[in-house]
């Protein structure tokens, strides 16, 4: 809801090569899973780097420009919007690039050369070469922009209040309309625009990973680490290991573990089982909230087109 020749993995590179010749289907299937696109809820998720997506994302940058001159920054009249689309603000002093480990993929590692060039570090290296990085703002622009306060804050600006959500909170319920009613799931009150189908997935994958074929795709995982000389009893407990934190490089033995692990995860067939499992749970989890994602849906479309006139009637 991404991510070059290695190391002393070459050699063993070169016998999976030998060993699994024919196997490339299968592992150009698995990066393929391995993708948010690739689930059923993700239809009910707007993705901002479609034209749709981009639309909006404009759209509300116009909408703060506007509001944050009224607000008195009136620097903010120049603002040049193709620097800030696609980004949402961050205080300044408070951007870290040294921790940067993750990967933004649903089953983290997948490719076992970039695994072994970048670790776990796959995140910041795609953050680097993105061209929609977060921007640092003052303190006081932050503040304005995002309605979010820290201890001894105005909620003033120039004399002038900040509006609820700051300047592209603003903008959003201009464009989406007012925040939808909460709706309960599971016991759970939700609100927010996309709240309902991002609440389904983290239940969908909650109950996913108790599925019987995940946790033998699990052991399966395991087995193929230990054999590599790695003892982890599955795939997040690798990629979440405290020895990569707090680096901005990847260590020899971050990178050596990341390798194995997309290895490990090709060569068991990790990626289709977690995926068939989680997808499922989608699907049911789909069925019996259809009422509830059709309308965050419609309300998304309804978006769209108000951000598209937006766009418009300002050219």
């Amino acid at each position: 809801m991404r991510k070059l020749l290695p190391l002393a993995l070459t050699g063993l590179l070169a016998v999976s090569a030998c060993q699994f010749v024919g196997d490339d289907d299968a592992d150009d299937g698995a990066h393929r899973l391995n993708t948010m696109k690739a689930f059923p809820l993700q239809a009910y998720i707007p993705d901002p780097t479609s034209g749709d997506g981009k639309a909006v994302g404009t759209a509300q940058w116009m909408l703060a420009k506007q509001c944050m001159v009224k607000l008195g920054f009136t620097g903010f009249a120049t603002l040049d919007l193709r620097t800030v689309e696609s980004t949402y603000p961050v205080r300044q002093g408070t951007l870290s690039r040294s921790s940067k480990v993750g990967d933004d993929s649903p089953y983290g590692v997948d490719d076992p050369d970039l695994a072994a060039e970048h670790g776990y570090h796959n995140r910041q290296r795609q953050e680097q070469e993105s061209a929609d990085q977060p921007m640092e703002w003052p303190a006081d622009q932050h503040t304005a922009l995002t309605g979010t306060f820290e201890s001894g804050d105005s909620h003033r600006a120039h004399g002038n209040p900040i509006p609820e959500g700051g300047c592209l909170g603003q903008a959003t319920r201009k464009i989406f309309g007012p925040e939808p009613k909460p709706t309960k799931i599971g016991g759970v009150q939700l609100s927010g625009y996309y709240s309902v189908a991002m609440q389904l997935w983290a239940e969908a994958r909650k109950q996913a990973k108790k599925d019987p074929d995940w946790k033998k795709a699990d052991r399966a995982w395991s087995d193929c680490m230990k054999d590599k000389g790695f003892h982890y009893p599955d795939p997040d407990e690798a990629s979440l290991d405290t020895d990569w934190f707090g680096t901005g490089e990847p260590s020899d033995k971050e990178k050596k573990t990341a390798a194995a692990d997309a290895r490990c995860k090709l060569d068991t067939g990790y990626i289709q089982a977690a995926h068939a499992a989680e997808s499922s749970r989608q699907k049911t989890a789909i069925a019996g909230n259809r009422k509830a994602l059709d309308e965050r849906r419609v309300m998304n479309e309804k978006a769209v087109a108000n951000a598209r006139k937006i766009i418009a009637d300002a050219s």
